[in-house]
């Protein structure tokens, strides 16, 4: 079922957001070779907790950690730890965060030093399909166009998008209904839902460099390209009000 908030439930949201946009803007800083993933881990919970919040990630399901942290071909779910990041690596990299019962979740992905032209492109391709189809958000949108903004602009840059994993509604729990979709699917059709004041999304494109087959790796949780191609991903939450679309994952 999907939830409908109330004014004072978004500004829950609203704060949560900002803890998360507050891990991000400290990621922009210290995403730099030599740095592993798991330093970066241990300064994205303690930023959370010092702003009131709990990382939501953490013990989720058995995740162990309080960010996800994905390098290169790692597309979702990279669990962090000793791994350093060196000059031309791109990492993806998703924080959530909990206070006063609600959550907050936005993933953004950077480049280690400098990049390839093309490792750049993709990433801001990613990032350019994300804030298109926030664009497009708003009363009366169907999922649908949320996922025809992404998929076009990213199968027009040459990319594929990843299918098996998708944005979610969000509020009290990470993942509530519905399902965000990243592209357009005809059989999906009689479950196109039209987004209405008060509920609350997050749309994540995670768009790769090859083809779009993924597989887990051993550990249960890195999800990585078949091809070993590059991925990348970007995300936010969005609330639905009657005037239009609030990005709630930002400073």
């Amino acid at each position: 079922m999907i939830s409908i908030k109330s004014d004072s439930e978004f500004e829950a949201m609203r704060e949560a957001g900002r803890i998360v946009a507050k891990v991000h803007a400290w990621l922009r800083e210290n995403v730099r070779p030599g740095i592993t993933t798991g330093e970066l881990d241990a300064g994205a919970e303690t930023i959370i907790r010092e702003n009131g919040g709990t990382p939501e990630f953490k013990g989720y399901h058995g995740f162990p950690a309080s960010i996800c942290a994905s390098v290169n071909e790692e597309v979702v779910h990279g669990i962090p730890g000793s791994r350093r990041l060196v000059e031309g690596d791109i990492i993806g990299v998703d924080v959530g965060a909990r206070i006063h019962g609600f959550v907050g979740d936005a993933a953004i992905s950077l480049p280690v030093g400098t990049v390839a032209v093309e490792a750049q492109r993709l990433l801001d391709t990613t990032r350019e399909c994300l804030e298109l189809a926030v664009a497009v958000c708003g009363p009366g949108v169907r999922l649908s166009a949320i996922g025809a903004a992404v998929q076009n602009h990213a199968e027009a840059r040459g990319y594929t998008l990843v299918r098996e994993y998708a944005g979610h509604g969000i509020g009290r729990r990470m993942h509530e209904e519905p399902s965000v979709p990243n592209y357009v699917d005809p059989a999906l059709r009689h479950r196109d839902v039209v987004l209405r004041p008060g509920m609350a999304i997050c749309i994540e494109p995670m768009v790769n460099a090859g083809g779009p087959e993924v597989r887990v790796l051993d550990d249960g949780w890195t999800v990585v390209t078949r091809d070993g191609r590059l991925s990348a991903h970007f995300e936010h939450t969005i609330a639905i009000k009657s005037s239009g679309a609030e990005v709630m994952t930002v400073l």
